[in-house]
């Protein structure tokens, strides 16, 4: 199955592409993960990427497209896949039907979670990462009363990216860009919305229950 998930930053296509992702037994593929691995890596790539990311802003075109291309074109890839972060527009979306279409291919599905403004700051703007090991925690779901892990220890901090004003750039660049993917995907007959506020799994069931008609 070809599956693509969107939805706004903070709906939790992350957490639910990999839930989903495993039902279906085929490969996530996160534009965001290889971004945050450029990233951390401090590459070349990843350098430019940041300076986008830490404003909220999209990552150009090209440098995705040809991410994605490599990705989709891996051996594991060629009965299936998951994309979450990409297409993250209407022109990407062409150019990866466009894509799909040399190869022989075409999305069966792609799967919308829906969470409104409100809800994304607060889970977002919530979050806290510990500067030792990494792990993310909530001021809300995970009641921290202070600034330490409870992991290692370490100090927890508020990536730029997550700051309630960033959070809010993110989501009016969404409402710019990649809403009308809604729209376009609606015209081609292949969107599907769900809830995606509640548990997790919750949402995961939800979600299944989305896919399963468009199942072979």
């Amino acid at each position: 199955m070809r599956l693509v998930l969107v939805g706004p930053p903070g709906a939790g296509k992350g957490t639910q592409a990999q839930y989903i992702a495993s039902n279906l037994s085929i490969p996530k593929i996160s534009t965001g993960d290889i971004f945050r691995a450029n990233v951390s890596g401090g590459t070349e790539l990843g350098k430019l990427a940041k300076t986008f990311m830490d404003r909220g802003d999209l990552v150009p075109d090209e440098v995705t497209i040809a991410m994605v291309r490599d990705r989709l074109s891996e051996p594991d890839a060629q009965d299936g896949f998951l994309l979450d972060g990409f297409p993250r527009n209407v022109a990407q979306a062409e150019i990866l039907r466009d894509m799909l279409k040399d190869w022989g291919q075409a999305l069966d599905l792609v799967l919308e979670l829906v969470v409104d403004d409100d809800e994304v700051v607060r889970r977002l703007a919530g979050r806290r990462t510990c500067s030792q090991c990494g792990r993310i925690w909530h001021v809300d779901f995970d009641d921290k009363k202070d600034d330490r892990c409870d992991a290692c220890g370490g100090v927890l901090f508020q990536r730029d990216d997550d700051k309630e004003e960033t959070v809010r750039h993110r989501l009016e660049v969404y409402q710019e860009q990649t809403a009308p993917l809604v729209s376009y995907y609606a015209e081609e007959g292949v969107l599907v919305g769900v809830d995606a506020t509640g548990p997790v799994e919750e949402v995961t069931r939800r979600a299944m229950e989305a896919i399963r008609p468009f199942m072979g």
